[in-house]
């Protein structure tokens, strides 16, 4: 015999309301008392009621979707779009962001999905996509300085959080981190132990967050006394890295630490110095940027800096959460605090 799918009234029974007060809770309706809507909630996990999405988005007239849009500057051909696309899933930086975003949306019964916008076509889609209300909003991650879809979505009056401070004037709320004191952080660190010919690998120079780092670590090697530090740039990847560490050496010989804008350019660093025959961290102390897996996953351990991607991450689901139910009506931003995490590489 077939169990019979639970139903409202049975969540009702089980948290001792009536059958309307939990149709309030799960339609998200504000007017229930907290401590109504834990036990709503509980009897609801108890039961294993899931709710029907269709009938609830009559009433909520919502979606209850939300774009996650990875957005960058690349053109329409198919193997542009799929380099991108391979790009970003393979970046340990996004798997946590989706890992922060899931985390605050589930609950919520709130889904989200997966949207590229490389390209004037691909953007086009998304606003489409966000003014038929098939998602809710969007929460946007810029892989590049000159990307216009925040400012059009903002223009639009279409609900939206950026991560990262937009490097183009636009009227919409973000999350961003205090580059420049990490930077700073890795900078005081790499002089404290000892080194005194220090260098840096970069991000791409047109992203904010990469002229962030560069700045802070530039300030800090400044006030110690260092008014030149060899730089090169990369692009945020472990090739990148790699490649600008071999340039460096080639150039200065004699560098004895290295502070790389993020940790997979880290993990080519090590990579370039082990095959240059040099020691880490005895020759080369080497710092890292992000705290994600690669810094783990190295050899030896990166030390970095932290960036609390999934809060950020969920901060960001919750500032377009309360866009679209009409609490936060006006652009804010949020930034959180820098930490060096100290392993084996400096």
């Amino acid at each position: 015999m077939t169990r019979q799918a639970p139903t409202l009234e049975d969540v009702a029974r089980a948290a001792g309301v009536s059958r309307a007060t939990v149709s309030r809770v799960v339609n998200g309706i504000r007017n229930v008392d907290l401590e109504i809507q834990e036990a709503v909630r509980e009897a609801i996990e108890r039961t294993g009621y899931t709710p029907n999405r269709a009938a609830r988005s009559l009433v909520t007239r919502r979606a209850e979707t939300i774009a996650l849009v990875v957005s960058g500057a690349g053109d329409d051909t198919e193997s542009e779009q799929n380099a991108f696309a391979s790009r970003v899933l393979t970046d340990p930086f996004f798997g946590r962001v989706v890992g922060g975003v899931v985390g605050f949306l589930r609950p919520r019964s709130m889904h989200p999905v997966l949207m590229f916008a490389e390209s004037d076509a691909a953007r086009h889609q998304v606003r489409a996509y966000l003014r038929q209300g098939s998602a809710d909003g969007a929460l946007i991650f810029s892989t590049h300085a000159e990307d216009p879809l925040p400012a059009l979505l903002a223009a639009e009056g279409l609900p939206c959080v950026l991560f990262a401070r937009p490097a183009l004037p636009a009227q919409v709320s973000y999350v961003d981190f205090a580059h420049q004191d990490g930077a700073r952080m890795a900078a005081e660190h790499l002089l404290a132990r000892g080194c005194r010919r220090v260098a840096t690998i970069t991000g791409p120079l047109n992203v904010p967050a990469a002229q962030d780092r560069l700045v802070g670590f530039r300030d800090a090697t400044a006030r110690h006394g260092h008014p030149y530090i060899p730089i090169a740039e990369g692009d945020f990847t472990v090739e990148s890295g790699a490649t600008a560490m071999v340039r460096l050496l080639a150039e200065h010989p004699d560098i004895d630490g290295v502070f790389a804008a993020n940790d997979l350019m880290a993990q080519g660093v090590c990579q370039a110095l082990r095959e240059a025959g040099k020691r880490v961290p005895e020759d080369v102390a080497v710092i890292g940027f992000d705290d994600s897996s690669a810094a783990v996953g190295c050899r030896p351990p990166l030390t970095t800096i932290r960036q609390p991607m999934e809060e950020m991450a969920a901060t960001m689901a919750r500032l377009l959460q309360e866009q679209i139910e009409g609490t936060l009506t006006a652009p804010t931003s949020a930034i959180f605090d820098a930490e060096l995490v100290l392993r084996d590489s400096a």
